[in-house]
């Protein structure tokens, strides 16, 4: 991953000294000795990737040693330089989590599931279910190289023409794994389609009555108006994300030559180079129809934008896939243009705000590639607004508790009202 990543200097207790918190790399290295060999073998150096703002993201360095070498052919490690394998692990936040969030196994499960598939997922390694281990239970997964699109800082360098195919490849890739049956990958047993929407706001609501710390107004109106007004969830069934978004995708755009898209030069050092498997990824996008989308990469070439890896499954389920679509929007149309959200923690590097296609735009092409009836989308953009407001509510109690790791948490507190305000106009929609 080329997500900035940070050193948390503090060490929980019983870990290896350097140690992150909320890892004991002894304890880690003991267990990969036993269950991934391979992984093991030398001292553990990790890190904690920055950026997420629930579960916790490590990168880990395992198997390192100096080569013996005086110098080699091209690419090799020259004499003395460290070596070794980089894996990824993730594990649930710190202090106080919601039940039923956070899973790991259903992390591991999915991303195991869709391998196979059109939709891009980094190789699952490892699940430990022992809490003895680490604290919490984990999984490891393969490192996969490529950006996590997340600031105005990343996205502003990008051209018109990028920054489009960036977000109609985002949208492709949600509706190739709206795409894929369940039962063909083993996953028909991975939720409960009927009546997926009503229990989506009750378990939020749930989830609210848990980390309630401070008035909240408006919220309990817009659980309600939710509650009374549930579509029938004609598309139910299908497997759902849960948190589709920009920055749980990573992508690459190959900067290698002159031109993109709009004709302009790509900027310097914007984005990463697409590997080769990356960019064979970059091949005409169809609808169901079999035609040709408007504005789809050709072909792998100058500005081919590819999505490496889609991320962070703690939320898939069974259900309405139009719940992840309205989610999406929630993110793109209400945090990634609204006067009140700018410059948000959460995603201030996305949507019209920041030179993207709108929502419209987005809707438009996944109901082509889906073929879907995108039918009562209001009601979905309102439960994303809902559902997103609790989820910041909760990361803001974990955050006056002080059981948060990293930075950016100080201002996702006040993403809630925004949030509650926009969906209580969008579910008041006919």
């Amino acid at each position: 991953m080329t997500d900035p990543a940070v050193v948390d200097p503090r060490t929980g207790s019983g870990a290896g000294a350097g140690a992150p918190k909320g890892l004991d790399l002894d304890r880690l290295a003991a267990h990969l000795a036993v269950h991934r060999p391979e992984l093991a073998g030398a001292p553990l150096r990790a890190r904690l990737i920055a950026g997420g703002k629930s579960n916790l993201t490590y990168l880990l360095r395992c198997g390192e040693h100096a080569t013996g070498r005086a110098g080699g052919q091209a690419g090799t490690p020259a004499h003395g330089q460290a070596t070794g394998r980089e894996v990824v692990l993730r594990r649930p936040p710190l202090g106080h989590v919601l039940a039923t969030a956070h899973d790991m196994a259903r992390e591991h499960r999915i991303i195991s599931a869709l391998a196979p598939t059109a939709v891009p997922v980094p190789a699952a390694l490892l699940l430990c279910t022992d809490t003895g281990v680490i604290g919490a239970p984990f999984y490891l997964m393969e490192k996969v190289d490529g950006e996590v699109f997340r600031s105005r800082s990343q996205t502003d360098a990008l051209t018109a023409g990028q920054r489009r195919d960036l977000a109609m490849t985002m949208v492709d890739t949600l509706a190739d794994l709206h795409a894929v049956d369940p039962a063909a990958v083993g996953l028909a047993d991975f939720g409960r389609p009927e009546g997926f929407l009503g229990r989506q706001v009750r378990r939020w609501a749930g989830q609210l009555d848990q980390s309630r710390s401070r008035p909240l107004p408006g919220i309990d109106e817009l659980r309600d108006a939710l509650a009374g007004s549930v579509p029938e969830g004609a598309n139910a069934g299908r497997i759902v994300h849960g948190d589709y978004r920009l920055d749980n995708l990573l992508a690459t755009v190959d900067t290698t030559t002159a031109t993109t898209a709009d004709g302009a030069a790509p900027a310097t050092g914007a984005t990463t180079t697409a590997t080769a498997a990356g960019a064979a990824a970059g091949t005409t996008a169809a609808g169901a129809d079999g035609a040709p989308l408007e504005g789809a990469t050709a072909a792998a070439g100058p500005g081919a934008v590819s999505v490496r890896a889609v991320l962070d499954w703690e939320m898939a389920t069974l259900g309405d896939p139009l719940a992840d679509l309205g989610l999406l929007l929630t993110y793109w149309d209400v945090l990634g243009d609204s006067e009140a959200a700018a410059g948000n923690p959460v995603a201030d590097g996305l949507g019209p705000r920041a030179g993207f296609p709108t929502g419209g735009e987005l809707i438009e092409r996944y109901a082509r590639r889906a073929d879907a009836d995108v039918g009562p989308l209001h009601w979905h953009v309102a439960l994303g607004c809902f559902k997103l407001a609790v989820i910041c509510e909760g990361i803001h109690y974990r955050h006056t508790l002080g059981q948060t790791l990293g930075g950016g948490f100080d201002r996702i507190g006040d993403m809630v009202a925004p949030l509650v305000e926009h969906g209580l106009r969008a579910v008041r929609e006919k």
